[in-house]
């Protein structure tokens, strides 16, 4: 892992910076594991443009990843790690003893020969998944179920990971990234260790050409268009948003701080809300 920096040739490479790859041990991915990847170019099954930020972008494959990790008592070796577009992490190619081969993401100090497990017998190191019950107090730990059995959910991008804080019966304490506190319930699985790719979040793209490789399209301002396409349109010359409740997004709903969730049935599981 390491950052790697482009000759300023052009305006756009001048501050553009790239992964160096170094960590990666094949350039393609298992055939058994991919699948097609349409993209929609932001459009609905209506064909109509929902979302406004979205177009475009290289063609890629859909790499199958095994967040379940239910494959108990059958060690696995890793025998590869590469490079998913469809995520920040790193994935991990794993031959199993009985000749099956997953992809799971790769975390933090796992080496292509290194054995991984899970189950609850496993031990606590890198890359074993155990359920939340099974692992000590402190350990940081990612890929994390909600539902038992469901597959992990949360904690699953370059860099993430979750302290366990403490266990108290059937639930368990984890503190995330964010500051947030949160119970989650101790049968629920999760990986050991934090997932790999802890530079990705100092590259810096460098031109609007590398956002339109990823996928992201160019977008105006809300100020710059007119009254039927946006709330904060209309006005002459140079206008300011002009609104008492202050600025929404496109459909009206409110910025800078507005709380959306709606899910109150999950509200007692959150012991600490994220910032102050």
């Amino acid at each position: 892992m390491g950052i790697k920096r482009y000759k300023p040739t052009t305006p756009g490479q001048r501050f553009r910076t790239a992964s160096d790859y170094k960590e990666l041990t094949a350039s393609k991915p298992e055939k058994s594991l991919t699948r097609p990847n349409p993209h929609s170019g932001g459009r609905n099954n209506a064909g109509r443009r929902t979302a406004v930020n979205t177009a475009g972008g290289n063609k890629t494959l859909y790499r199958i990843i095994d967040f379940k990790r239910d494959k108990d008592g059958i060690p696995g070796k890793v025998a590869t790690i590469e490079y998913d577009p469809n995520r920040s992490a790193r994935i991990a190619l794993i031959h199993y003893k009985d000749g099956e081969k997953r992809y799971i993401l790769w975390p933090v100090g796992i080496k292509v020969g290194d054995v991984i497990e899970s189950g609850p017998e496993s031990d606590i190191k890198p890359g074993n998944a155990l359920p939340l019950k099974s692992i000590p107090v402190g350990t940081l730990v990612h890929n994390i179920e909600l539902v038992p059995g469901k597959g992990g959910q949360f904690i699953r991008s370059a860099g993430g990971s979750a302290q366990l804080m403490a266990k108290e019966g059937k639930y368990a304490t984890l503190r995330l990234a964010s500051g947030e506190m949160r119970l989650i319930l101790a049968e629920c699985r999760a990986t050991v260790g934090q997932v790999g790719n802890l530079d990705h979040e100092n590259i810096k793209l460098g031109k609007a050409g590398k956002s339109r490789w990823l996928g992201i399209y160019m977008h105006n301002r809300g100020v710059v268009m007119s009254p039927r396409d946006h709330p904060h349109g209309g006005g002459e010359a140079k206008s300011p948003i002009g609104r008492k409740k202050g600025p929404v997004s496109r459909t009206g709903v409110r910025a800078l701080g507005f709380r959306t969730r709606r899910n109150k049935s999950t509200q007692k599981f959150i012991i600490r809300r994220r910032g102050k």
